[in-house]
């Protein structure tokens, strides 16, 4: 039996209608459920951006004035310095001067005293008395405050360790000076410190020539000299012997300290007695006198052992090479 196939029924019009109806109606209603755009919150007036904004101005003006100060200090801090070294300089000139005149005045002083007494002496001497005075002076070498005065040639070995330097450094000035002063005339003299350091390196191993130019040059030389010092006299003592004895000189060592900060006060003396041995005649080859400046005696008790071994060695060192030990009962 044959078999019919039956035709396929076309999609109705009316539901494609309301398919397209029904898709309209959704995008109306999107369309009218839209949210409208959300709208910018209008900016708020900040009662300080006013001030903010003149504190800004502020502050780059007040950048401005501190790089033109910046700039200027810069140029002037060179004549800053420059003025600073000029008055150290001038400074240092006045108490110089002031020096130098106190010498002049105390050596007039000194002068017209002595000048009195002798035309006194002068007047009251005999012959007899003269001739006895004469033999005396002659028999028995000049003293002045204990110390033989009878050496042509001087050497001044000054510790200049900080104790000295800034607590007694006046005093000192004042003590070369005096010391010059009751030798009128040498053949020749230097100064070098405790560690046998050349106040004039030029000069190493050379007599200065003794003239009134040189002395005033010595103690203008003297008054900033701050060279490294260990407080100990025995480098300075061998310098001077090794680099200025001869047979033929009369020479006087004049050590200024104040404290000795060596292990042995023995080992010292020893050393001394190797490097200044006696002639033939019983005398050391060279004359050594100490000063003493007592700036420790300024301390408790207890800090005062360097300078008690200081005197301890002078005391020693000056009775065994003909010499004499002043100790000052003030640094100032």
């Amino acid at each position: 039996m044959k078999l019919t196939r039956r035709a396929e029924e076309s999609i109705s019009i009316a539901f494609l209608d309301v398919i397209t109806c029904g898709i309209g109606a959704i995008i109306l209603l999107l369309m009218i459920a839209k949210p409208p755009p959300p709208e910018l919150a209008e900016p708020l007036d900040d009662p300080d951006i006013a001030r903010i904004a003149g504190l800004q101005r502020e502050l780059f003006a007040l950048e401005d004035a501190r790089g033109l100060v910046e700039t200027e200090l810069a140029a002037t801090t060179p004549e800053l310095a420059r003025l600073q070294r000029a008055t150290r300089a001038l400074e240092q000139r006045r108490v110089q001067a002031l020096f130098r005149d106190q010498s002049a005045r105390e050596a007039a002083a000194a002068a017209a005293a002595e000048r009195g007494r002798l035309e006194i002496a002068q007047q009251s001497l005999s012959a007899e008395m003269r001739r006895l005075y004469a033999q005396r002076r002659r028999s028995s070498p000049a003293l002045v405050g204990g110390i033989p005065i009878d050496s042509e040639y001087v050497i001044f070995i000054i510790d200049t360790s900080g104790s000295m330097f800034n607590y007694a450094w006046p005093r000192v000035v004042q003590q070369i000076i005096e010391t010059l002063a009751v030798y009128p005339r040498l053949k020749g003299l230097q100064i070098m410190n405790d560690e046998g350091a050349y106040m004039f390196p030029e000069y190493r191993g050379q007599w200065l020539i003794d003239t009134p130019a040189q002395r005033n040059a010595v103690i203008d030389r003297l008054v900033g000299w701050n060279a490294f010092s260990n407080s100990s006299p025995a480098e300075g003592i061998y310098a001077a012997i090794r680099d200025f004895y001869r047979p033929d000189r009369k020479i006087s060592l004049y050590i200024y300290g104040d404290e000795f900060t060596g292990k042995s006060v023995r080992k010292v003396v020893q050393y001394v007695s190797q490097v200044n041995p006696r002639t033939a005649q019983g005398q050391p080859l060279v004359r050594i006198h100490a000063v003493g400046f007592p700036t420790q005696f300024a301390n408790p008790p207890h800090l005062q052992l360097t300078g008690i071994k200081f005197a301890t060695l002078m005391r020693e060192l000056t009775r065994r090479n003909a010499g004499t030990f002043v100790g000052l009962n003030a640094f100032r």
